[in-house]
């Protein structure tokens, strides 16, 4: 049965290929696209894909050298499982019609199979693109949000497992977060959340869901390890640094003023949380670390996110600085615990992103973007973005940590998530992979 599952979901997708091949019309928007913004969201788009191998890198170098391919590959696969999913019925849930004014999750038949994809059509809040472009733009974050969660369980699960815990987080929890903040209908656009790039949706859904795998699965029998390649995570600082571009100034939807401040912003506050990251750790008495640099540079990214098309250069200095050194903090206080989050998901993750979040609600100036800010910041002497802010960090943190724990526990009862005693000593790149680095 294990293994006739598998290629039996791949023949219904031929099939339903077949069946759909998405030339009819959908309910999209007729309008005159852009060339240049098309050609900005073309790049934005391959530059968000480079991050995921980046990403690969990143947690690779920092485990055991017997489970690098393992860790690797599942942020790897989800280049091919996500689009999968995406392609059949996943960007229908995040930005199709609105089903009954909920404002939670989108019509999966609206564009099923990406129908109404071909022409000159394109989506309401990017209307100088086409239609299929904006969908491939946002797979990709679809592609990178579930990735980020494997490096709070690295090294103790099962890779057949954590395919389905992976389609599972998909469907359940990013979809709805997706459709909730970024669709014209969703329950938090209309509220007024800003979230430009996906500090909430794919940050901080991330960092909770690592938090909840790191409480289900439990400690690895060796918590301690020397990381296997320090250049691994060096270079997929880079290549992560490189791709956020694409991430948070493509978010701008074109070639436009907008897009170089959060090309700018982005670009000051994974500076400034580096360094800050560094000097920190040499207040605390120790070495200044190429690992330090590295996840201070991350945490500014991730942290930056929501904000960096609403706050302005400077502001996003101080993003940078007061992320770093909190994720810095909680580094230290989740390793006085029992909580095993391998490559600590949620302090640089979901920490960063909850922490950009609020700061979006304090710095958010609507000089920087007058279209799509609701509101200036509590620095500006507004209390309304500040608090709508507060509320919504509440709901998807408790939707995002509990909804992982129940799919988590769904999972474990159709295959068990965590690898024997036995296969963890050996590794996982052999055990699960029969591959070795």
């Amino acid at each position: 049965m294990k293994k006739i599952l598998p290629f039996s979901i791949l023949v219904i997708v031929v099939i339903l290929g077949l069946l759909y091949p998405g030339v009819a019309p959908a309910n999209v928007e007729e309008s005159t696209l852009d060339t240049g913004d098309t050609a900005w969201l073309l790049v934005s788009t391959a530059l968000v894909l480079l991050m995921t191998p980046g990403l690969a890198f990143f947690y690779g170098g920092m485990v055991q050298k017997k489970n690098v391919i393992s860790t690797m590959l599942q942020s790897f696969v989800c280049m091919g499982l996500i689009t999968v999913i995406w392609i059949v019925f996943g960007f229908s849930l995040a930005f199709g019609e609105d089903v009954n004014g909920l404002g939670i999750i989108g019509d999966p038949s609206t564009f099923f199979m990406m129908k109404g994809m071909i022409g000159n059509t394109s989506w309401s809040l990017m209307p100088t693109i086409p239609i299929v472009l904006f969908a491939m733009f946002q797979l990709k974050f679809a592609v990178i949000t579930p990735a980020l969660i494997t490096g709070a369980f690295a090294e103790r699960i099962k890779f057949n497992s954590y395919l389905i815990f992976l389609s599972l987080f998909m469907i359940v929890i990013y979809a709805p977060l997706a459709h909730a903040t970024w669709h014209p209908e969703g329950y938090f656009f209309k509220l007024g959340v800003l979230d430009f790039a996906g500090g909430t949706v794919v940050h901080m859904s991330a960092g909770w869901a690592a938090l909840a795998s790191a409480l289900y699965l439990g400690k690895r029998n060796v918590t301690s390890h020397t990381p296997a390649r320090i250049s691994y995570v060096i270079l997929g600082t880079g290549l992560l640094w490189f791709g956020w571009f694409g991430f948070n100034a493509g978010s701008a939807g074109g070639a436009n003023a907008l897009a170089a401040t959060a090309l700018a912003t982005t670009t000051t506050a994974s500076a400034a949380a580096a360094m800050a990251w560094v000097f920190f750790d040499m207040f605390r008495g120790k070495k200044p670390s190429a690992l330090g640099a590295c996840i201070g540079a991350v945490v500014g990214l991730v942290a930056v996110t929501p904000a960096a098309g609403y706050v302005t250069v400077p502001h996003s200095l101080v993003i940078g600085i007061v992320a770093a050194i909190v994720s810095n903090l909680v580094v230290l206080l989740r390793s006085k615990t029992n909580i095993d989050d391998t490559l600590d998901v949620f302090p640089c993750h979901g920490v960063g992103g909850m922490v950009g979040m609020l700061l979006t609600g304090v710095f958010a100036n609507q000089a920087v973007n007058s279209a799509n800010t609701t509101g200036n910041g509590l620095y500006y002497g507004e209390t309304g973005l500040f608090f709508i802010h507060l509320l919504a960090l509440v709901t998807v943190s408790a939707f995002a940590f509990f909804g992982s724990l129940l799919l988590l526990k769904v999972t474990d009862l159709i295959s068990p998530l965590r690898v024997s005693v036995e296969e963890e000593s050996a590794g996982l790149d052999l055990t699960q992979h029969q591959e070795e680095l």
